[in-house]
C-alpha cells in the first residue's frame, strides 16, 4: 500500500517540509538574497523535471502569463523580507508573522469582494496582535533596533504573501488543472531571475563557499519548496477545511520547536502563551479560505 496516496499523510508530511524553510536559511552561510536565489531554483527546476518527466504542458493563456510576472514579484519580495527576518527574530516568530497572511487576506476580501467577515476572524485580528504583543513583549521601544526591524520584515512578508496568494487565485479562475504545478513551476523560475538580479544589484555574490552549504539549500529547494509544495496542492481538494487549518497551524508551530530545538531559542511561559493565541489566531482568521493554501512558505 503507497502511504502518500493518503492525501491527510500528503497534507501533514509537506507542511513539516515546509516548516523547515526557515532552518535551512539559518543554517546556510549565503546572503539572505543569495538563499532565496537558490530556492527557487532549485526547487523551480525540480518542479520542471516533474512536468518534463510526466509530460505536462503549459497551455497558459496571455492573462496568465502577465499575472505570473506579477506573482513573481510577489513572491521575490516576499522571500526578500522574510529571509532577513528568519536572521533578525529567528525561525520561529519570523514564521508565525509571516502567516499573519490570513488577515491581509481577510482585509482584501472585504475591501475588494465586499466580503462581511465573521466574527470568528473579527475575533481573530485583535487576539493575533495580543498574542504577538506576549511574545516581542509589549515594550516596543524597549527592543532592540534589530528586533524590531525582523519584526517589521516579518508583517511585510505577511503582506507580500498574501498579495502573491490573490494572484495566484486570479491565474488558476481560468485554470483547469487540478494542482497548479506549472504555474508554481513558472513562477520559481522567474523569481529566481528576479533574485539573481537583486543579488547583483546588492553586491552579492552567488558563489555556494561549502558543500555542506549546497546541501542546505538543495535541501531547502527539493525538500521544502517543491516536495513540501506538491505534497499540500495535491491533497487540499481531498481533505476536509479542518485537516487543512490544522497543517496551517503545523508549519509555525514546528518552525517555532525547531527554533527551540535546533537554535537553542528560550521561551517563557507569557511567550508560549502569546505563540498559541497567535496561532488560535490565524485558524479562526483562516477558516473560510483554508482550503486554498497552494503555496510553500
Amino acid at each position: 500500500m503507497n502511504l502518500l496516496a493518503n492525501p491527510t499523510l500528503r497534507l501533514f508530511i509537506g507542511a513539516a517540509l515546509i516548516s523547515l524553510s526557515p532552518v535551512w536559511v539559518r543554517l546556510v552561510d549565503v546572503a539572505p538574497s543569495v538563499s532565496g536565489f537558490y530556492r527557487v531554483l532549485i526547487g523551480g527546476a525540480a518542479l520542471v523535471i516533474y512536468l518534463l518527466v510526466t509530460r505536462r504542458q503549459l497551455h497558459l493563456s496571455k492573462r496568465a502569463w502577465w499575472l505570473l510576472v506579477a506573482a513573481s514579484v510577489f513572491l521575490s519580495l516576499d522571500l526578500w523580507f522574510w529571509h532577513r527576518s528568519i536572521i533578525y527574530v529567528g525561525p520561529g516568530l519570523s514564521t508565525l508573522l509571516a502567516n499573519f497572511q490570513v488577515f491581509f487576506m481577510m482585509i482584501a476580501g472585504i475591501v475588494f469582494l465586499r466580503q462581511v467577515p465573521r466574527t470568528a476572524q473579527i475575533v481573530a485580528v485583535p487576539l493575533a496582535l495580543l498574542g504577538l504583543a506576549m511574545i516581542v513583549g509589549f515594550d516596543w521601544a524597549a527592543l532592540p533596533k534589530d528586533y524590531k526591524l525582523g519584526v517589521v520584515l516579518g508583517l511585510l512578508t505577511a503582506l507580500a504573501y498574501a498579495c502573491y496568494l490573490l494572484t495566484l487565485r486570479l491565474i488558476r479562475e481560468g485554470s483547469s488543472f487540478r494542482v497548479p504545478t506549472r504555474e508554481m513551476a513558472v513562477v520559481s523560475m522567474m523569481c529566481s531571475v528576479i533574485l539573481a538580479i537583486t543579488v547583483l544589484a546588492e553586491g552579492e555574490s552567488l558563489a555556494i563557499g561549502t558543500y555542506e552549504d549546497f546541501g542546505w539549500l538543495v535541501g531547502y529547494g527539493v525538500l521544502s519548496h517543491c516536495l513540501g509544495w506538491l505534497f499540500i496542492a495535491s491533497s487540499l481538494s481531498e481533505v476536509t477545511a479542518v485537516e487543512a487549518g490544522i497543517a496551517l497551524l503545523l508549519q509555525p508551530t514546528l518552525s517555532f520547536v525547531w527554533d527551540v530545538l535546533i537554535f537553542g531559542r528560550e521561551m517563557t511561559v507569557i511567550e508560549l502563551a502569546g505563540a498559541s493565541l497567535a496561532l488560535i489566531a490565524i485558524y479562526l482568521g483562516s477558516r473560510p479560505t483554508s482550503k486554498q493554501i497552494q503555496s510553500a512558505r
